[in-house]
């Protein structure tokens, strides 16, 4: 066996807008190809013992990008998984290179009207909560946009359904080493 034999492969990584569907299409995808699932916002939630939007409350965004960026160095070290970063994660210029070495960004492309549509817990989602979701969607798709579409697959997830979104990832991911 070669030591390239040895790699495991990319992380498929996978970003959007908050509620477009990352954590249920990855765990979908993850399960489909017999690979580790994570979503970060779960698992800064279980290190923490804090909720997310009690982290922003008292602790502030920042604090929150810290830990973030603490989580992405540790898994830019190994590879095989399947990862859904926070929305802003995006936003995190030395995080997105760091795991780009060692995976491939997958953009889930949707409207802030589609996304707002979709979601049903606004309240959860603290750069969302206590505002009409379209405007404070729109107003991150603005600032994000660009760094979205720096990902290296786009898949529209208003055109696709779930399944066949889920199915791209897959095929995406059998054939990437």
């Amino acid at each position: 066996m070669t030591e390239r034999d040895d790699k495991p492969p990319p992380h498929l990584i996978l970003v959007g807008l908050p509620g477009v569907g990352k954590t249920t299409i990855g765990k979908a995808a993850a399960r489909r190809l017999g690979r580790p699932f994570l979503d970060f916002d779960r698992e800064i939630e279980r290190r923490s013992g804090m909720e997310v939007r009690e982290i922003f409350r008292l602790k502030g965004e920042d604090h929150f990008r810290a830990l973030e960026s603490a989580l992405t160095h540790e898994l830019s070290t190994g590879g095989g998984m399947v990862l859904s970063p926070g929305g802003g994660w995006i936003t995190q210029t030395r995080s997105v290179e760091l795991l780009r070495s060692t995976g491939r960004i997958i953009y889930l492309r949707a409207s802030p009207e589609a996304v707002a549509h979709r979601l049903r817990r606004v309240e959860t989602r603290p750069l969302l909560a206590g505002r009409d979701p379209v405007v404070a969607l729109r107003e991150l798709y603005e600032k994000r946009r660009g760094l979205y579409e720096t990902a290296d697959v786009v898949l529209d997830a208003e055109k696709l359904v779930r399944q066949q979104l889920i199915t791209k990832i897959v095929e995406l991911g059998s054939t990437i080493k």
